[in-house]
């Protein structure tokens, strides 16, 4: 079901030694019933830390930058998400008039 030519790469996937496709995950939620984030949860939170370590980051390094408030609302965005308040927060690439 899952296009897989043997049950080795399915225990490789429920022991998390091994990624999965994107496809794939589509397809175990189709034929599970249930969502990628719950079936894959220790890939989701391995994924979600390594994101905020990079918002961090990119924050820090444009708080640096001379102050320009099209960086500025990129600070605010960044900050929005590290405090998980993006719900009303929706980025939008700004271009220079």
């Amino acid at each position: 079901m899952l296009g897989g030519h043997n049950a080795a790469k399915v225990s490789r996937y429920e022991r998390s030694r091994r990624v999965p496709a994107l496809e794939t995950v589509f397809a175990y939620e189709m034929v599970l019933g249930t969502s990628a984030q719950e079936l894959f949860a220790g890939i989701q939170e391995r994924a979600r830390r390594h994101v905020m370590h990079r918002i961090r980051l990119l924050a820090r390094r444009l708080e640096r930058q001379a102050k320009n408030p099209l960086l500025a609302q990129k600070v605010e965005f960044l900050r929005a998400v590290l405090k998980g308040g993006t719900e009303e927060l929706r980025y939008e690439p700004i271009t220079e008039k």
